[in-house]
């Protein structure tokens, strides 16, 4: 297995039959996005390997049926001054509490500023794994494995819902609406990639969406929401208040996709993933962790 560099393991690509005279000619065509003079750099830095862990070098000849790995960089990644909080730590798990505004895995322009890399880097634990996501823009309790062949029983717990998650979520509130409610129906892709809907269930198939609703607090024009997701679709929790008339404070994504305007910061989405309950898959402890965070109702001033 190939090492980890600052926390980040590599990437790799299949070498497929073909006419191009170097390894950097393939690259280049592959990753269009990715300059010639950016692939130079990174293979005369090391960042281009082959199963072998051998530098590559952009003139080597291509050779095709193989394997290459590259590590991945985000040239001017922006700094985030989030910080997420270890909840717990032993031989096979970690949970952590993780702010808006922080990723949990690397993906697009986020690389070493994601909950993941952090974690790996100042834990000294490169295989970690984790076992669910939430959103950037959620804070709360996310779980990690330490090691890859520990997910299964754990994943497993998840797809068997044995997961209980609670969330809570400020939104508008609405003495017409009676709690507690359950919001059932099929969510599927909508016309824009970022955005999911409800759709009709279709006769003969069951609903793919379930969450729970309650009424915690009512304070002025805004209350404070309970939720339970009994499924884990994209952005159930969001879809299912936005449905009901109640988008949650903060939310950019529903019901209308927002373009870039205002510092998000300043105004973040107000739903936490507050707590996560499950039998322990190897110690057989009930174990239920809680987020030390809070969720702050608008300034009434």
């Amino acid at each position: 297995m190939l090492p980890m560099r600052d926390g980040v393991g590599p990437s790799q690509v299949a070498l497929p039959t073909g006419q191009w005279a170097c390894m950097l000619d393939f690259l280049v065509e592959r990753f269009p996005a990715v300059s010639a003079a950016d692939w130079v750099a990174r293979m005369n830095a090391g960042d281009v390997v082959d199963p072998g862990g051998r530098v590559v070098a952009p003139r080597q000849a291509y050779v095709p049926h193989g394997k290459l790995y590259y590590y991945r960089t985000v040239a001017n990644e922006s700094p985030n001054a989030a910080q997420a909080t270890v909840l717990f730590e032993d031989e096979h798990l970690v949970v952590a509490d993780k702010p808006h505004f922080l990723p949990v895995t690397p993906s697009g322009q986020y690389l070493q500023e994601t909950l993941l890399i952090r974690l790996r880097r100042q834990l000294g634990v490169p295989a970690l794994t984790p076992l669910h996501r939430i959103d950037r823009e959620t804070a709360g309790v996310v779980l990690f494995a330490k090691q890859p062949g520990m997910c299964g029983p754990y994943q497993a717990l998840f797809a068997g819902r044995k997961v209980i998650k609670r969330y809570q979520a400020l939104a508008a509130s609405d003495s017409r609406l009676r709690f507690p409610l359950t919001r059932s129906n099929t969510l599927q892709t909508s016309d824009h990639f970022m955005q999911m809907r409800e759709a009709d269930v279709q006769a003969g198939t069951k609903p793919n969406a379930h969450t729970e609703i309650e009424l915690l607090e009512q304070r002025g024009p805004w209350a404070r929401y309970g939720l339970r997701p009994c499924t884990g679709k994209r952005h159930q929790l969001r879809v299912h208040m936005a449905a009901l008339g109640l988008p949650i404070l903060g939310d950019r994504i529903y019901p209308k996709l927002m373009g870039p305007g205002e510092d998000e910061t300043a105004n973040p989405l107000r739903l936490l993933a507050a707590s996560i309950s499950f039998r322990d898959p190897f110690s057989e402890e009930e174990r239920c962790f809680a987020s030390r965070r809070e969720l702050h109702f608008p300034d009434s001033g």
